[in-house]
């Protein structure tokens, strides 16, 4: 384990979790957004969790956590961050099974992880995108205290046509007021 919230365990991936990943991961409500096309075989999730599994979150670049439900003991997501070489700043993006989704489950785990980034880590600031017609990802990232900060019309060519990109961004001084003594972000 890696990081623990009241209901998720944030983990390394293991060889078993492949055909949960390939699941949810070819579910096309779940990829409809996302860089992959579904569905996504179990010889191309196992890969994955390979590749997943022999990340190291302490170096530059990916690093992807299986984001477990503690009660079934479960995978029901992962949440990759991408350390920059200044080792001051990072990437974060995110994907739930949609079984699991509206549950609160993300927000747990992205505020886990901005946790980690910025108070054991030190981390300046952490970055963030999405397509503009996912709203359910913006609203969540605009919930934990990312704040809008631009928008790139027609900018990432994904499935057969252009999209628009929106832009997010939170830095470690706007985490501590939001998370303070005294101080509750909404669920």
């Amino acid at each position: 384990m890696l990081l623990e919230t009241s209901r998720l365990v944030l983990r390394r991936f293991r060889p078993d979790d492949a055909p949960t990943l390939s699941a949810y991961r070819s579910d096309p409500a779940v990829a409809r957004f996302q860089g992959w096309t579904a569905p996504v075989s179990l010889d191309s999730a196992a890969t994955l969790v390979e590749e997943f599994a022999a990340g190291d979150p302490d170096r530059p670049g990916w690093f992807q956590y299986a984001i477990e439900e503690k009660a079934e003991g479960r995978l029901v997501g992962d949440l990759g961050v991408r350390l920059h070489e200044n080792l001051m700043q990072a990437d974060l993006g995110f994907t739930l099974a949609g079984d699991r989704q509206g549950r609160g489950y993300a927000s747990e785990a992205v505020r886990a992880v901005l946790d980690d980034l910025f108070g054991s880590r030190g981390l300046r600031r952490v970055s963030a995108e999405c397509d503009a017609r996912n709203t359910r990802s913006a609203r969540l990232l605009e919930r934990v205290g990312f704040e809008l900060e631009g928008r790139r019309p027609a900018f990432t060519w994904l499935k057969g046509e252009w999209t628009d990109d929106l832009l997010f961004g939170l830095l470690a001084d706007r985490w501590q007021r939001l998370t303070g003594p005294g101080t509750a972000l909404p669920a």
